[in-house]
């Protein structure tokens, strides 16, 4: 019988992208009907394993080496897609390594985060199909690894991921999908904004499994999140948070009234210094 945690660890080193995509969707359906068990207390072992297991192509390059996303020319479009592409695929991973690496969390962790990187597997399969009609695959550009280069940070805390990755580095993507689903629906490309629609309505929801997990860890030790947040941030050498941000999306995935006006805070001070 196939046991959670160990085996997101086993597709989150698989190479093969579509082998994974569909390892992960077996996982999730064995999962919901009852046939996978879930040791919460193993510690596994990811030494002789090279994580994530990722395909040889897209090269990974510095993120200002990674071509220009022009809306007016059919490359452009199809270097945004692979770049979104490439974000899924990494948030796939994301998932299943929050799964394997932190044991002894609640149960309710674990599936959240299954969920989570099945959902992240349905948007990859979207955008590259969508990349597909463009007459590109996944791969045929290079692409940068800052979000996973954060996860790789905080492997030493699972509350460090759940401050520094999900309601961090995802949350941008709360900010930025708005404004690239209006480029689109400027050119008048529905099923794109079709897609995007999907994934910023998933997104809200991955976004609020960090933050419920951030705020339960902080509950726990009896920790301030707000302190809690800018410790990690500067221990980890998060990112400087930027507005604009989307208010209503971060409400929606859990964001306290406390952090958004801290936001706000940083989108008048961005506005008088432009």
């Amino acid at each position: 019988m196939l046991e959670l945690r160990e085996t997101s660890l086993a597709i989150l080193a698989n190479t093969d992208v579509q082998s994974k995509v569909s390892r992960l969707a077996n996982l999730f359906d064995e999962y919901q009907a009852k046939r996978v068990t879930l040791n919460l207390s193993s510690k596994l072992d990811s030494h002789d394993l090279q994580l994530p297991g990722r395909p040889a192509k897209p090269e990974l390059v510095a993120p200002k080496f990674v071509p220009k996303r022009k809306m007016d020319t059919v490359d452009g479009r199809a270097i945004l897609w692979h770049s979104l592409a490439h974000i899924e695929f990494n948030a796939m991973n994301l998932a299943l390594d929050a799964i394997w690496r932190f044991p002894n969390m609640p149960k309710a962790y674990y599936e959240d985060w299954l969920k989570v990187a099945k959902e992240e597997s349905y948007h990859f399969g979207l955008i590259n199909t969508h990349l597909q009609s463009f007459g590109f695959s996944y791969g045929d550009f290079p692409a940068h690894n800052s979000l996973w280069e954060m996860v790789e940070r905080t492997t030493d805390s699972v509350i460090a991921r759940m401050a520094l990755v999900p309601r961090t580095m995802e949350a941008r993507g709360l900010d930025a999908v708005p404004e690239i689903r209006d480029r689109f629906k400027q050119i008048k490309d529905d099923r794109a904004v079709e897609i995007l629609e999907i994934i910023l309505h998933d997104e809200i929801g991955h976004v609020l499994v960090g933050n419920r997990w951030f705020n339960f860890l902080c509950a726990n030790d009896n920790l301030s999140p707000i302190t809690t947040y800018r410790e990690l941030a500067e221990k980890y050498h998060a990112p400087t948070l930027r507005g604009p941000f989307n208010f209503d999306a971060r409400e929606q995935a859990g964001f306290t009234s406390e952090e958004l006006e801290l936001l706000e805070s940083l989108n008048e001070k961005r506005t008088q210094e432009a």
